[in-house]
């Protein structure tokens, strides 16, 4: 494939927009309980100001700086600032682990670091000692005991314009813009390389599919240390789309409904806490309503995006379902979507129809942080198929291995790991990415990923035990939260199942009222709710083959997080860390079938 040239660098988009459209709000953010709108001019001279203090401080060319901040306008200052100045930004999630900034810390030699709030200086300062270039923390929030991150401006305010201009005259499009480093799940972080270039070219495929234009609003809640936000947020920039940034993940509900948004992006876990709410809502309505609502779920279940496999009943059951119940939902996120994005994770069929169905345009996509991150997404112009992440974008070429690994390339693909030449050799083969991902085409073109490479395991048997489509299935259960097959080289496949506890508290108060009032542990290791658990995932063992299916699952009292260590900041498993936490329970169940051999 023919590499198109483009000369914008990441920093260009603001300055862009500012000439494209002088009088645009580039952001919109809370100031005391009410938004506050920061046109693109007043944003840029921010960006120049902690520019000229980055100079100051000594920040040469190619030199890493941290990053540590939840989503805010402030990060974004601070990213572009870092970036116009030929430096590279290290953006790290506020919720990782002391030793996995020790790892960065010092892999990057980072030297000066910017982080959000009180509770993130304490940990960096606390870790300062052991992190060996570590010169400079900077606090965005006001508190008494940390450097604020004004000082910075301060200390910029002798250095000349054209000092900045020809820093960021230095820059091109090829050099590195960032260093992102993995989530670790198989091992220690890895810094993936990106340069403006990668970058641009995947906010170039994504202009293409994105139905919105300038002055439309977006709202942003993920973080956007993670390469999948902060393309996107790139590419409102690139369409001069106003960004609201969401206060805090359990404002979502109340911020959609003041922003407005045309577009959004989300992951799934997010959307399946939106879809419990709804759900729980209508659960609580008697009568011809309640029937009615359950009703409409099940209409909204069947869609397809597809017109044509719908008959002419069904759209008018449809139609009934949105008037009377459906077209709440759509009003509810504010009433003007035209996309919402997921990514990161799997989503299920079940809740895409049903939103589809609701109006909401829930488009699916694959991508992962080498290669800047999008691969493919199923989007308004090429069609969307449920179950699948659609077909692979602008300059990128898919194809599949003979065991079914996605293989990509495309002008998105990071230079390597930062020094990291080993892994890098692994992963970039003949300019080819390899993914880790299995798939299958469907249709010739979408494609359908089935599970990661290394998840898959072999029982004892000798058959392939696929956990992602078995993961998937037995959480579209209403009653289970999380899980996590297990038993490779076993026997037979089992599961870690982390129950919904709220779900079943609210279950049991009909079905079993005799369990009202014990305490967590106890209601959960109840026959009654074992065998509730085990009847749920009876039902979706029915959808797999013999060797498939899970025998004896393993129930957990405790949800697997990031705080415990279970899950990444992206919410994957980390597979190693729970088989570990839970080796007791995991070798009893094999142990005891061991036994009875």
């Amino acid at each position: 494939m023919e590499q198109e040239k483009q000369d914008l660098r990441l920093f260009d988009l603001a300055r862009r927009q500012l000439n494209l459209y002088p009088n645009l709000t580039i952001f919109a953010h809370k100031v005391n309980h009410e938004w506050k709108e920061v046109k693109t001019s007043e944003f840029l001279a921010q960006v120049d100001a902690i520019s000229k203090g980055l100079i100051a401080l000594g920040v040469e060319p190619n030199e890493k700086v941290g990053l540590i901040a939840d989503s805010s306008m402030e990060w974004h200052i601070m990213d572009f600032a870092i970036q116009q100045v030929g430096a590279v930004c290290v953006a790290m999630y506020p919720n990782i682990t002391d030793a996995d900034y020790q790892y960065i810390f010092n892999d990057a030699e980072i030297k000066l670091c910017v982080v959000n709030n009180k509770s993130l200086y304490n940990r960096i300062t606390k870790l300062q000692e052991s992190l060996y270039t570590l010169k400079y923390v900077f606090c965005i929030a006001e508190i008494e005991e940390a450097r604020n991150w004004k000082e910075i401006i301060e200390l910029g305010k002798n250095i000349k314009d054209e000092t900045l201009q020809q820093r960021m005259n230095a820059v091109k499009p090829e050099d590195l813009a960032t260093l992102i480093y993995t989530s670790g799940t198989t091992g220690k972080p890895k810094g993936v390389m990106l340069t403006h270039n990668n970058i641009m070219f995947n906010v170039m495929a994504a202009r293409e599919i994105t139905p919105c234009q300038a002055y439309d609003r977006a709202l942003t809640f993920l973080p956007p240390c993670h390469a999948y936000e902060r393309m996107v947020i790139y590419t409102y920039m690139y369409i001069g789309i106003t960004i609201y940034v969401a206060e805090s993940l359990e404002k979502i509900g109340q911020n959609v409904k003041e922003a407005q948004p045309h577009i959004m992006t989300a992951v799934p876990r997010i959307l399946e806490k939106v879809y419990e709410k709804i759900m729980k809502t209508g659960q609580e309505l008697t009568g011809a309503k309640r029937k009615i609502f359950d009703w409409a779920v099940k209409v909204g279940e069947k869609y397809d995006p597809d017109s044509k496999k719908r008959s002419f009943a069904y759209n008018l059951q449809l139609k009934m379902a949105k008037k009377l119940v459906l077209d709440k939902w759509y009003e509810a996120l504010g009433g003007h979507l035209v996309t919402v994005a997921s990514g990161s994770a799997s989503l299920h069929n079940k809740l895409a129809r049903v939103f589809m169905a609701a109006g909401i345009p829930l488009y699916e996509g694959y991508g992962m942080t080498e290669a800047s991150p999008l691969i493919s997404v199923n989007h308004y112009q090429k069609g969307v198929r449920v179950g699948t992440v659609g077909i692979p974008v602008k300059y990128v070429e898919v194809k599949l291995a003979e065991d079914g690994e996605i293989l990509m390339k495309g002008p998105n693909v990071m230079q390597g790991y930062y020094r990291n030449p080993e892994e890098t050799a692994k992963t970039i083969i003949d300019g080819w990415l390899h993914t880790g991902d299995i798939a299958v085409l469907e249709e010739g073109k979408f494609i359908k990923i089935i599970d990661r490479k290394k998840e898959m395991f072999k029982i004892s048997g000798g058959k392939y035990v696929i956990p992602q489509p078995i993961e998937k299935k037995l959480v579209e259960s209403y009653f289970i939260e999380q899980a996590m097959v297990i038993g490779e080289g076993q026997k037979f496949a089992s599961a870690f199942i982390v129950p919904n506890y709220g779900h079943l508290m609210d279950w049991s108060r009909s079905s079993a009222p005799e369990l009202i009032g014990m305490s967590k542990d106890e209601f959960l290791s109840h026959p009654t709710i074992v065998k509730k658990i085990n009847s749920e995932v009876r039902l979706a063992n029915k959808h797999f083959g013999n060797w498939e299916q899970i025998k004896k699952p393993i129930i957990l009292h405790n949800e697997f997080t990031v705080e415990g260590g279970e899950l990444t900041p992206t919410l994957k498993m980390k597979r190693k860390v729970i088989l570990e936490k839970y080796k007791k329970e995991y070798n009893e169940l094999y142990k005891s079938d061991n036994d009875e051999e």
